[in-house]
């Protein structure tokens, strides 16, 4: 991380919602501020198109916690929306859900370039906004973060990059309150990938290993799914490839053991 910079991953996962937004006309997710906070223009986006696959996961996973956040706040009053390792996520400026507070919490150097770039292009901070500095694997959530009452966790696109240290404290923070929601993304292992995905993952491995911000942290979900009703999580749902292809595509043509990339949610 260059002070000063954001995470280089958070970049590519702003620019693959971007995309999504002009290649697949937001058809999973609607996102119209992610090409506006980048700059980018849809020639831009369309002439270096990131990856397909890659780019309709990104486009799912927000989906996904969006619906699910929706669903909490109608069912269950939920007032106060965390979005851990925010990066260049877009929710906050777009909330639709009046009284509903969102707090950022991400490294100060990607949150410092943020802010640059919502006041260049004129994004406006609600004031419901607010903003926590952490690095997780330097400091405790718990020692920077107090909450008032049950919140929503967004937990996109970090979880691989942590090590099993930072993940284990940081979910243990997520679940000390009766009523906290989370969702986050995590990988299978690419050990349990055919040789043609494991090498796809393995060179992807590669490429963010060489600009500082490696995988480091794998699950299989019977290992996650104990790890949560452990910790006093009652309700799971878990969206591999195979429930993935079903739900945002209606294709039931992917076995149901599928490794993969999977989303999780799970309420306390």
């Amino acid at each position: 991380m260059e002070t000063g910079q954001p995470s280089r991953t958070a970049y590519s996962a702003a620019r693959y919602r971007a995309a999504h937004q002009f290649l697949e006309f937001g058809a999973i997710f609607k996102d119209p501020l992610a090409p506006r906070i980048l700059g980018a223009s849809a020639e831009e986006l369309q002439k270096d198109a990131p990856r397909r696959a890659m780019r309709v996961f990104i486009a799912a996973r927000h989906r996904f916690a969006e619906d699910a956040l929706a669903a909490a706040v109608r069912d269950r009053g939920i007032r106060t929306v965390v979005v851990l390792g925010a990066g260049l996520d877009t929710f906050a400026y777009r909330n639709p859900f009046e009284g509903v507070r969102v707090i950022e919490v991400d490294h100060p150097a990607t949150q410092g370039w943020k802010r640059e770039r919502l006041a260049e292009t004129g994004i406006e901070i609600p004031p419901a906004v607010s903003y926590v500095g952490v690095d997780f694997e330097k400091e405790s959530l718990g020692d920077r973060l107090e909450l008032d009452g049950p919140a929503f966790f967004v937990w996109l696109g970090v979880v691989p990059y942590l090590t099993r240290e930072g993940f284990d404290e940081t979910l243990r923070f997520v679940a000390a309150a009766e009523g906290n929601e989370v969702v986050f993304d995590y990988a299978q292992s690419p050990e349990r990938m055919s040789p043609e995905r494991r090498a796809q993952l393995e060179a992807r491995a590669e490429r963010v290993a060489r600009i500082g911000e490696p995988w480091l942290t794998y699950f299989e979900p019977d290992e996650i799914a104990a790890e949560l009703t452990g910790l006093g999580f009652t309700e799971l749902e878990d969206l591999g490839p195979a429930q993935l292809a079903a739900h945002f595509f209606g294709r039931n043509d992917v076995p149901p053991n599928t490794p993969g990339g999977h989303l999780l949610r799970a309420v306390r």
